[in-house]
């Protein structure tokens, strides 16, 4: 049995672990460098993930319910 250094999308320091797709421009983030805003509606049924420009230009409300959308640092703690 091997024991060398995980390979691949399985190693801890791939960016698919970090990166999300925005819902409006496809533009892949990464959360750990840039503002993501989500919907905290959507969120249970989709992942609705929207860049910092998107979210701009959505008046940082969801195109599809009008929630207001929050960041996903603020998301991810329960504030």
């Amino acid at each position: 049995m091997s024991i060398g250094k995980i390979k691949g999308a399985n190693a801890h320091g791939h960016l698919g672990w970090v990166t999300v797709r925005c819902r409006i421009c496809a533009r892949l983030e990464d959360y750990t460098r840039a503002v993501i805003y989500v919907c905290p509606e959507c969120m249970k049924k989709i992942p609705a993930y929207y860049c910092s420009s998107c979210a701009k230009v959505l008046h940082y409300k969801c195109p599809y319910c009008k929630t207001p959308l929050v960041t996903l640092s603020s998301f991810l703690s329960g504030k």
